[in-house]
């Protein structure tokens, strides 16, 4: 069964294509607002821009005690001061810090019991735009890989602020967010109704 994850259960997952506004004025907010953790998933860019835009990132993160994770091109995974996201495949790449692997079959999940990864993050578990046309593999899936993860587990894939207490009651230690927060008319005002249904599962 995985472990559960302390503080806060959200994790940011970066998108600047989806982001309406200045994207380090958005990530600044999100980041204050102490989420578990920064992914930066901008595989967009060369690695030169990559590192530059990390270097930015990174201050505020160490401010408000926030883990910054690298998800770009592969000389991000050892940038000072970074973690960094793995794919399953990847999970041997060489890491200068804590670092993440995502994982898309309990299988996959038992396979790193032994490992020295952080933490996993499962999905898609709820349909997203981000997979579309992939049916989602949902909580049952989610489940399972919970109950085969020594690590804390993340679900990542439509995560909504009603959909947490599900989430969170399949065994896992919090969730991942992407789109809504880069898109978010106020992403603040979002994360709260987030951090507001994780205290649900407490009532339950």
């Amino acid at each position: 069964m995985c472990k559960q994850g302390e503080g806060r259960r959200l994790i940011c997952v970066t998108q600047r294509s989806a982001c309406p506004d200045d994207f380090l004025t958005r990530v600044g907010l999100i980041i204050a607002q102490r989420p578990a953790r920064i992914i930066l998933r901008e595989k967009g860019l060369s690695p030169e821009e990559y590192e530059a835009l990390a270097q930015k990132l990174l201050p505020l993160c160490e401010k408000y005690g926030v883990p910054l994770m690298c998800n770009g091109p592969v000389p991000s995974f050892t940038l000072p001061g970074c973690g960094a996201q793995l794919s399953f495949q990847n999970r041997g790449l060489p890491v200068s810090g804590e670092f993440g692997v995502s994982v898309h079959a309990p299988e996959e999940a038992a396979a790193l019991q032994e490992s020295n990864v952080a933490y996993l993050i499962a999905g898609h578990v709820f349909p997203t735009d981000c997979k579309k046309g992939v049916p989602p593999r949902g909580l049952e899936f989610l489940q399972k890989v919970c109950q085969n993860a020594r690590q804390p587990v993340y679900a990542i894939g439509g995560i909504t602020p009603e959909r947490v207490p599900s989430v969170l009651q399949a065994g896992a230690a919090g969730y991942c967010v992407m789109s809504a927060l880069m898109k978010a008319p106020d992403p603040v005002r979002l994360i709260q109704e987030f951090y507001s249904q994780e205290e649900t599962i407490h009532e339950l």
